[in-house]
C-alpha cells in the first residue's frame, strides 16, 4: 500500500477508529524524537551543559539513530539530552509522559493514571515518585519573603505497603488496621512532625524533621536560609521560634494561645494550608511516611501555588523533564521508612 492509498483509507474510518489510530501513533516513540526535540529546545535556552561535570564546553558528536549525541571537551564523556533526567531509560513515548503529567496535575490515583496512560500501575507508581523527586529540585530553591506564617502539623507514622516479600524491611510493630489512630495520645513518637511555612505569594515550604514535639533544632533544619532576612515571621506562642528568628534576622510576631490575630498579623493562611494538606493526603487513603515528603511538594505546587492550571502544567512539564535528577526505579522502594532530617 502506498502512502496516498493509506491516506485515502484513513478518510473512510469512523471517528472512534481514527482516535484509536491516533492513540497508537502517540504510543510509538520514534527514536525518542519527541523527547529529543523538546529537551534540546528547552536546554538550548540556557545552554546545553555536560550532565557529568556541568561544563558548557561541549560539541556535537554524531547521532545514534535520530538522537543527537554530544561530547564534553573537559571530561571527555559522551551524552544525549536525556542523560541524568528522570526519563533517561524510559521506553515510553513523550506523549505518554505528558499525559501522565496531566494526571498528576489533577491529583489522580495511581490506578486511574495507569488506566488513562495505558501503562502498568507499578510503572505509574514509579513515575509518580521520579517526577516528584525532580520537583524536589524546584522546592529546594524556594525562599519565602514578606509576611511569612509558620506552624507545625503532624501525621501518624505509616508503614503502608506490601512487605510480605520484602527482603530489607521488617514491620517494627503490629499493623494499625484500616488506618486506626496511633495508640498513644498527644504528640508522641508515633507521629512525624512537619514544620510548614507560607507567604502571601503562594510559596510554601514543608518537610518532615522529627518525631513528636518540635524543637529549636528542628525549626532550624526546616527553615534556615529558606526565609529571607528582614521578613516578618508570624507564629503561635511556641518558644523555639525565638532563636530561629534571631539567627535569621527576622522580625518575630507571636500570637498568644487561643488568639488567631494580632492587628494586621495572623496565622490564618498557615491554618488554611494545613487544612488543604490534610484533605490532599486523605484522598490517597493514607501515604507511607517514606514518601510523605514527595506528597508535601506535590501539594505545595498543585494546590497552593497561585498560577493557573495551564501555567502550572507548563512549569511542571518544563521543569521535571529538563532538571538534572538521577532517580533509579530500583532505589525508590528502598528509602528510609521514616525520612528524618540528619
Amino acid at each position: 500500500m502506498t502512502l496516498s492509498e493509506l491516506f485515502q483509507t484513513l478518510k473512510t474510518l469512523s471517528k472512534a477508529d481514527l482516535n484509536s489510530v491516533k492513540q497508537f501513533l502517540e504510543s510509538l516513540d520514534l527514536n525518542y524524537n519527541g523527547f529529543e526535540d523538546f529537551l534540546l529546545s528547552k536546554k538550548s535556552e540556557n545552554g546545553i551543559s555536560c550532565p557529568h561535570c556541568n561544563s558548557f564546553n561541549i560539541k556535537k558528536n554524531g547521532h545514534k539513530g535520530l538522537i543527537q549525541r554530544f561530547v564534553c571537551k573537559d571530561c571527555n564523556k559522551t551524552f544525549t539530552s536525556r542523560n541524568n533526567t528522570i526519563t533517561f531509560s524510559s521506553k515510553k513515548s513523550f506523549a505518554t509522559w505528558k499525559k501522565y503529567i496531566e494526571c498528576m496535575m489533577l491529583g489522580l490515583s495511581v490506578r486511574k493514571s495507569a488506566e488513562i496512560c495505558g501503562i502498568n500501575k507499578d510503572t505509574a507508581f514509579i513515575w509518580r515518585h521520579k517526577i516528584l523527586d525532580a520537583l524536589q529540585n524546584m522546592a529546594s530553591d524556594v525562599k519565602l519573603d514578606g509576611i511569612v506564617e509558620a506552624d507545625e502539623t503532624f501525621f501518624a507514622i505509616s508503614f503502608k505497603g506490601n512487605h510480605k516479600k520484602s527482603t530489607n524491611f521488617v514491620m517494627p510493630r503490629k499493623a494499625h488496621k484500616r488506618g486506626k489512630q496511633t495508640h498513644l495520645r498527644g504528640l508522641s513518637h508515633e507521629k512525624v512532625c512537619v514544620p510548614c511555612a507560607v507567604n502571601c505569594n503562594g510559596l510554601s515550604i514543608a518537610k518532615i524533621t522529627n518525631l513528636g514535639r518540635v524543637g529549636a533544632k528542628d525549626i532550624h533544619h526546616a527553615f534556615d536560609n529558606r526565609i529571607v532576612s528582614n521578613s516578618i515571621l508570624c507564629t503561635d506562642a511556641i518558644a523555639c521560634y525565638n532563636d530561629f528568628a534571631k539567627t535569621n534576622k527576622l522580625e518575630l510576631i507571636q500570637l498568644k494561645t487561643g488568639k488567631s490575630k494580632l492587628g494586621i498579623y495572623h496565622i490564618q493562611h498557615i491554618n488554611s494550608y494545613h487544612s488543604m494538606l490534610k484533605k490532599w493526603i486523605k484522598r490517597f487513603n493514607g501515604v507511607s511516611t517514606k514518601y510523605l515528603n514527595n506528597y508535601l511538594i506535590w501539594h505545595n505546587f498543585v494546590n497552593y501555588a497561585k498560577e493557573n492550571y495551564a501555567e502550572k502544567t507548563k512549569i511542571f512539564t518544563d521543569f521535571v523533564f529538563t532538571t538534572n535528577k538521577k532517580s533509579l526505579s530500583k532505589n525508590i522502594p528502598l528509602r528510609p521508612v521514616i525520612p528524618l532530617v540528619a
